[in-house]
């Protein structure tokens, strides 16, 4: 499965999200190559911070911020499990590339009123791709979440019967997800029983239970 996560507004904590996944993924015994296309490069800085840190690989990563993804990224999913691709804000054709190549989108948005993180754009070049590819599934995801913020009910409440609909699992605003990013580690590697590693844990199998393949264009 290719996992895309996708959001014209930068800041809503999409690399931090596809490292996790990926971590978790490999730690369930997945083959798993994270993409980083974004021209930033913040995930293969994460990757090369572990490597200083003399902590061992668990996923292959890679940089592909150019907008062949879609003919690259199916021709990486032939060897591996899963891979995921932390996109870039604001640049459209890597954008459309990406959507192209994924078979989950995941939009994380942070708890905030509907117009204000719901872009137009984006779900614009989500409904242009599908139709390309028609079986592409897309779901948001509350990102950076205060605990118990009525916002952040709101928000959930807001996106129930929306489209893309949003994941039941939310993801907290937690201190050791700045600390992971910082030590090249991830949040279950600093402490294993913390909320941000059962989020991130959830998180993964509420994704598996989506039953989603390999999307045919």
């Amino acid at each position: 499965m290719i996992v895309a996560l996708l959001n014209q507004k930068g800041g809503v904590g999409k690399t931090t999200l596809a490292l996790h996944l990926a971590g978790q993924w490999a730690a369930k015994g997945c083959s798993v190559t994270l993409i980083d296309a974004d021209p930033q490069g913040s995930a293969l800085d994460w990757s090369e911070q572990r490597s200083r840190e003399g902590l061992p690989r668990l996923f292959g990563t890679v940089g592909l911020a150019r907008d062949t993804l879609h003919r690259e990224a199916p021709e990486l999913a032939r060897n591996c499990d899963h891979v995921v691709i932390d996109g870039p804000p604001r640049v459209a054709g890597l954008m459309r590339s990406a959507l192209l190549a994924a078979d989950l989108v995941l939009i994380p948005v942070q708890p905030s009123p509907l117009d204000g993180w719901a872009s137009a754009e984006m779900l614009a070049l989500l409904t242009e791709a599908r139709i390309y590819r028609p079986g592409l599934q897309a779901r948001f995801i509350l990102n950076r979440c205060g605990a118990r913020t009525v916002i952040a009910r709101d928000t959930a409440d807001a996106l129930a019967d929306h489209d893309p609909p949003v994941l039941r699992t939310a993801i907290g605003q937690r201190v050791v997800f700045a600390d992971a990013a910082r030590t090249g580690r991830l949040a279950a590697e600093i402490d294993s029983a913390c909320p941000a590693a059962r989020e991130i844990a959830a998180l993964t199998d509420e994704i598996d239970g989506l039953g989603i393949g390999r999307v045919t264009p």
